[in-house]
């Protein structure tokens, strides 16, 4: 076995562990990348990329259909074979800022081996053996499966391997009323495939459920059979596909299966007890500077059982290369990480939602909302559905924000700098905003704040004093 000393090992070549890696070595340390799987990680082959493309062409679908209401009349063909070569194409052409030749043209060492920890400071895989200052863990997570009786028998799909399908769904049968089965169900819905999504509790279940309900309206309209409270019992192999037998007795029969029930951390393996590393179910156990329990170890991304985000974990890598290359301090629970959710219309948020507000702040908050019927662009586009929504504290300062519409997910970002900057709602109400532009709704939610004041009885008497000095 080869064995290397160096600055940093890195196990896992997802969004985290690229970016620390990338850091690290354009500042000259040595690096060691280990990756067992595809360069890119969950992210680019199998999660957010491939599944934003086909949402993308079941939006062109839905789209030409529906044009009429701008006087635009077809009927689109659907090539589903088309539709993920288009996919794959877009994976290809991402895929060389994640290769291993651009990271060996960086100077980082790359091993395509799964590794494990061998003592406290040592990672090992087959041929290689590192002895590194520090070590980040970056292995990401996978779909998880539920206990559901059959299930493992069952030719079920997650978000590694649906991509891989070479004909469109007849039924498509999804297990979890989460994003991912909130966005796939409504795209291969607009493709042509019946679907069905069984949630054992809430839909959209940890989204403001006023921003959440327009989602499920919209999907639901299109013809996805939303079932929430729906506990499946058991999932059994038929003659054309899959069935699900639900609490009650009824049983669904579908061609397809899809999982989407959440996400488990990859920490098997990693032999983390040779390193004296804490884990649990959630992840590696991490404190405010997102070290483990062994002080040389840090973690990133979703393998640390925060947000599982890409950009949660890009957050991380920045963080964790200011700690370990600058001895800065850091604050992995200052970050303010927004979500979204693809659908269309699109969900996004940051901060609390009103209900979490509420706990905190009781009935003191003050709850802004501005509609899209009343934005120009929107009506422009024929597309009005949704909405902005503010939670302020007793001070006017911003709690949480959600937007549900078109384009939600960049609309988000200039209060999610707000928020992390602590711009004042004055400054969000006297910028300009170029006009027709759904980004005027920031500006509009903002206002709302100061029109109480602005058109109060007590600014118009002064308003009237004032006119007779001008």
């Amino acid at each position: 076995m080869k064995t290397i000393k160096a600055d940093l090992a890195v196990i896992g070549a997802g969004s985290g562990g690229l970016s620390v890696a990338a850091g690290a070595a354009q500042l000259g340390l040595k690096v060691v990348l280990f990756e067992r799987g595809e360069m890119g990680g969950d992210c680019l082959n199998t999660g957010c990329v491939p599944s934003k493309a086909l949402i993308s062409a079941a939006k062109a679908a839905h789209e030409a259909r529906h044009a009429g209401r701008l006087g635009v009349h077809a009927e689109p063909t659907v090539d589903f074979a088309e539709v993920m070569a288009h996919l794959h194409r877009t994976i290809e052409t991402i895929a060389p800022i994640d290769s291993q030749e651009r990271f060996e043209g960086l100077g980082v060492t790359v091993v395509r081996e799964s590794a494990r920890f061998t003592d406290d400071r040592t990672v090992a895989s087959d041929s290689v053996s590192v002895r590194a200052r520090k070590i980040i863990l970056a292995a990401g997570s996978r779909a998880a499966a539920p206990p559901i009786p059959g299930l493992s028998d069952a030719p079920y799909l997650t978000n590694e391997t649906i991509f891989g399908l070479k004909t469109l769904p007849g039924h498509l049968i999804i297990i979890g009323g989460g994003p991912i089965g909130m966005e796939l169900g409504q795209a291969f819905r607009r493709l042509g495939s019946a679907v069905t999504v069984l949630e054992g509790g809430k839909a959209l279940s940890k989204d403001d459920p006023d921003l959440a309900a327009v989602v499920l309206a919209a999907v639901r309209g299109e013809g996805v059979d939303v079932r929430e409270g729906a506990q499946v019992e058991a999932v059994e192999t038929t003659a054309g596909g899959v069935a699900a037998r639900l609490a009650g007795g009824e049983q669904i029969e579908g061609t397809h299966l899809l999982v989407a029930a959440g996400r488990k951390p990859n920490l098997e393996g990693l032999n983390l007890e040779a390193a004296g590393i804490e884990a649990n179910r959630q992840g590696v156990v991490t404190d405010r500077q997102l070290r483990t329990s062994n002080k040389r170890v840090y973690a990133v991304g979703d393998i640390s059982g925060r947000a599982a985000f890409t950009h949660a974990a890009g957050a991380h890598a920045s963080l964790v290369v200011r700690r370990t290359l600058f001895a800065a301090p850091i604050n992995v629970e200052k970050l303010l990480i927004p979500h979204a959710t693809y659908t269309q219309p699109e969900l996004a948020s940051v901060g609390m939602t009103e209900t979490e507000a509420r706990k905190v702040h009781g009935d003191g908050i003050k709850v802004l909302t501005h509609p899209f019927h009343d934005n120009d662009r929107a009506q422009a586009e024929g597309d009005t559905a949704g909405f902005g929504k503010l939670m302020l504290d007793p001070k006017g300062r911003i709690l949480g924000a959600g937007i549900v519409g078109a384009h939600a997910g960049d609309l988000i970002e200039p209060l999610v700098l707000a928020m992390d900057a602590g711009i004042k709602l004055s400054a969000l109400a006297s910028g300009v905003v170029a006009y027709p532009t759904r980004a005027e709704i920031s500006k509009r939610l903002a206002g709302q704040y100061f029109t109480p004041l602005l058109f109060s009885p007590r600014t118009r008497m002064l308003v009237s004093l004032l006119k007779r000095l001008a």
